[in-house]
C-alpha cells in the first residue's frame, strides 16, 4: 500500500489514488452556490484496496453517486459525522462487480452529484455593491489549504496529484486554473460554457475558479491580466513592463516554464492574500496595483510557485513542510529580483523579509511550536499554523545552504532539484536525501565535509530566529538613517526627506521606526501630514505607517485605519491591524469587524474572529 503522510487528510488516498478529476458546475449567483457533477478517475494502489473509497468533504452537499463503465453503475455512499477541523468523510462502497475486475493499476470513474451550501469556506460570493461597477455579482474560490473539500468531495491533499478539466456554466466571464479550451469571448447576462483543461497533475487545493465581469488585457508574449471592465487598463499598465523579464529571468535560472500560459486575475479587494500561485490563473489582490509598480513583486513570487509548490508540492500540510513551498518560491522571488534590479535587491528584499519574520516570531513566542519548520501535531487546522514564518524561515534555511555550498553549486543544484520532483510532492526528509545526493556526487571532498557539518536537526526542529546574516545594507542605509534622525524629538521633518525613496524602502525606515516604539501620537500625526502618508495610494506604505500609529496610540488614526479595513481584505493588512486597533480601541475594533465582516473572506473573517477572540 502507497504510504500517507498527510494527517490533514481523512481520505484512504493509499488505497485509491485520483488521477484525473472533472468538473461539470453551474454557477448560481442566485442561489450562491456551485452544483452539477463532479468525476475522479481513482486509481487502484495495491491488491488489498477493498471497495471502500473515503473522500474528504467539509459542508458540501451530497446527492448520488455512480460508477461508470464496466461493471457500473449506483454507488454506495454514506456522509459520516462532522470533525473539526477536518470536515465529514464521506464513504463510497463502490460495486463489487467494479473492485473484483480491477487490479492494482487498474482505473475506476466515480461520478458524485453535488452542491456547495452558504457554509462553504472555499467560496466568495459578492453581491453587485460589492464590486468596482455595481453592476454584476462575482464568485471567486480560494482552496488552500483545505478548503477544496468544501466544494466537491475530494482526496483533499498536496500528496495526491490529478490532471483537471474544467466545464463551468456562468452568466459572466468566468476564469479556472487550467489552459482556456473553445469561445472564451465576454457576454455578461448570457449564459455559456466555459471549458479549460489543466494537463499538468496539481494538488486538490490548485482548483481554482472565479465568474464576474471579468475583461481581459495582455501583458506579455504568454501572458494576459483580466479584472474588471473599469480596472483592466491600469492592471495591464501596472504589469505589461515586467511580466516577460520576470518569465525570461526564471526560466533561466531553473528551467522553462511548462504550463504554457501565465496570466494574473486581479480580484475584488476582499481576496484574503497578496496572491494565490493557481496554475495559468494567479489570483491576485488589488492592493499590487499603485499606480506606482511598486508592487508588483507580488506576481514575481505566485510566478515562482510555477515550479516550487505548483510543479514540486510539499506533501504534507500540518507539519508546516510547506516551508518547501514558500520558502523556496521566496528564495526564487528574490533571485528574480536580483536577475532584473542587482545583487542588492536581493539583500534589500531579505531586509524586508526579516522584519517580518521577527514580527511573527513575536507574535507567537520565541519557543513556540508554530516557529519550528517542521512541527509535530495532530488534528489542527493548517490556517491556525500558516505564517510568515514558513516562508522566511524556510528561505533562510535555503540561504545558509546556497552560502555554504557557494552560489554557483547551489545554481547547479536549483534544476537537478526541479528536475527530479517535477510532477510529485515531497516532504523535509526527501529534500533532505536529493540534497545530500546531489552534493556528495559531486566528488567535491571540501563540499562534502560542507555538507556533513549541517546539523538538520537544529535547522528542521528549533524554534525561534534563525542565525541573522550579514546583509548588504547599502539601499536600506538611507532608510535607517532617517530612522535614526526620527529618535530625536526635536527633529523637525521635510518632505524632501523620503524624495527618491522606492515604496520598499518607506517600508523599511516605517519597520526602523516601528521597531524603536520611540514615538508620540504627536510626532506620528506630524510624521503622516509632513510625509503625506495618510493619503498614501500604496496599501503597503499607508498600513505601516498605521502600525506606527496605532502603537503610539494616536487617537486621530483610528478611523483612518477602520475606513482601510473596510476596503481592503488582505490578511497581510486586516489582521495586524485589527490586532492593534483592538489594543487601542476595542469598541472600535468590534465595530468595524462587525459592520465589514460579511466582505471579508470566509477564511479572513476566521482569523480576525481568533485575533478578536469573539
Amino acid at each position: 500500500m502507497a504510504a500517507q503522510r498527510d494527517p490533514t487528510t481523512l481520505s484512504n488516498y493509499g488505497l485509491w489514488r485520483t488521477r484525473h478529476t472533472d468538473v461539470d458546475f453551474r454557477v448560481d449567483f442566485d442561489g450562491k452556490r456551485l452544483h452539477g457533477a463532479v468525476t475522479l478517475r481513482l486509481e487502484r494502489q495495491a491488491a488489498e484496496a477493498g471497495a471502500l473509497v473515503v473522500l474528504d468533504t467539509r459542508f458540501v452537499k451530497v446527492t448520488g453517486a455512480r460508477v461508470d463503465g464496466d461493471g457500473g453503475g449506483a454507488a454506495e455512499w454514506e456522509l459520516k459525522p462532522h470533525q473539526e477541523p477536518l470536515g465529514a468523510p464521506l464513504h463510497v462502497t463502490l460495486p463489487e462487480a467494479v473492485v473484483a475486475g480491477t487490479a492494482p493499476g487498474a482505473t475506476v470513474d466515480l461520478v458524485l452529484d453535488v452542491e456547495t451550501t452558504d457554509r462553504c469556506t472555499a467560496l466568495q460570493w459578492l453581491t453587485p455593491a460589492q464590486t468596482a461597477n455595481r453592476k454584476h455579482p462575482y464568485m471567486f474560490s480560494q482552496c488552500q489549504a483545505i478548503n477544496c473539500r468544501s466544494v466537491f468531495p475530494c482526496q483533499d491533499t498536496p500528496d495526491v496529484k490529478s490532471t483537471f478539466r474544467f466545464r463551468l456554466a456562468s452568466a459572466l466571464p468566468t476564469v479556472a486554473s487550467g489552459v482556456p479550451v473553445g469561445d472564451h469571448a465576454p457576454a455578461p447576462g448570457v449564459e455559456k460554457v466555459y471549458e479549460f483543461e489543466q494537463k499538468v497533475p496539481i494538488p486538490s487545493y490548485l482548483f481554482a475558479v472565479a465568474s464576474g465581469d471579468i475583461r481581459t488585457r495582455r501583458i506579455g508574449e504568454r501572458s494576459s491580466v483580466a479584472s474588471g471592465p473599469d480596472e483592466v487598463d491600469g492592471c495591464q499598465w501596472e504589469l505589461e513592463r515586467d511580466m516577460d523579464k520576470f518569465l525570461e529571468v526564471a526560466e533561466k535560472l531553473i528551467f522553462p516554464y511548462r504550463w504554457g500560459e501565465y496570466n494574473v486575475l486581479v480580484l475584488p479587494p476582499s481576496f484574503p492574500y497578496g496572491g494565490m500561485e493557481n496554475p495559468i490563473y494567479t489570483f491576485a489582490t488589488p492592493t499590487i496595483i499603485s499606480g506606482d509598480r511598486q508592487n508588483v513583486d507580488v506576481i514575481a513570487h505566485e510566478l515562482a510557485h510555477s515550479w516550487s509548490g505548483n510543479l514540486v508540492s510539499n506533501a504534507s500540510w500540518e507539519h508546516l513542510q510547506v516551508w518547501l513551498n514558500e520558502g523556496w518560491t521566496v528564495y526564487l522571488e528574490r533571485r528574480i529580483g536580483a536577475g532584473l534590479h542587482g545583487e542588492q535587491e536581493f539583500d534589500f528584499s531579505s531586509i524586508i523579509g526579516w522584519k517580518a519574520l521577527e514580527d511573527a516570531v513575536s507574535q507567537f513566542g520565541p519557543d513556540h511550536e508554530y516557529t519550528k519548520l517542521i512541527i509535530s501535531h495532530k488534528n489542527v487546522d493548517p490556517e491556525d499554523v500558516y505564517s510568515t514564518v514558513a516562508y522566511e524561515k524556510g528561505f533562510h534555511f535555503l540561504y545558509y545552504l546556497d552560502r555554504l555550498v557557494g552560489r554557483d553549486n547551489f545554481d547547479k543544484f536549483i534544476p537537478h532539484y526541479f528536475t527530479k520532483w517535477a510532477g510529485k510532492s515531497l516532504d523535509s526528509f526527501e529534500f533532505k536525501q536529493t540534497f545530500l545526493d546531489f552534493f556528495n556526487g559531486l566528488g567535491d571532498e571540501s563540499l562534502k565535509q560542507k555538507i556533513s557539518a549541517i546539523d538538520w536537526e537544529d535547522k528542521l526542529y528549533s524554534p525561534g530566529l534563525p542565525p541573522k546574516p550579514n546583509f548588504d545594507t547599502t539601499l536600506a542605509k538611507q532608510c535607517y538613517d532617517l530612522a535614526d534622525q526620527w529618535k530625536d524629538s526635536s527633529f523637525e521633518p521635510s518632505r524632501k526627506d523620503i524624495e527618491g525613496l522606492t515604496a520598499n524602502q518607506l517600508q523599511v525606515f516605517l519597520g526602523a521606526v516601528q521597531e524603536r516604539k520611540s514615538l508620540s501620537a504627536e510626532r506620528a500625526q506630524k510624521m503622516g501630514a509632513v510625509y503625506d502618508f495618510i493619503s498614501s495610494e500604496n496599501v503597503e506604505v499607508l498600513a505601516a505607517y498605521y502600525r506606527i500609529a496605532l502603537e503610539a496610540n494616536d487617537p486621530t488614526c483610528v478611523y483612518g485605519v477602520a475606513e482601510l479595513l473596510g476596503r481592503v481584505g488582505r490578511m497581510k493588512f486586516v489582521r495586524p491591524l485589527f490586532r492593534a486597533l483592538n489594543d487601542v480601541n476595542r469598541g472600535l475594533a468590534l465595530e468595524t469587524f462587525a459592520k465589514n465582516k460579511d466582505f471579508y473572506h470566509p477564511i479572513c473573517r476566521g482569523m480576525v474572529e481568533k485575533d478578536l477572540k469573539i
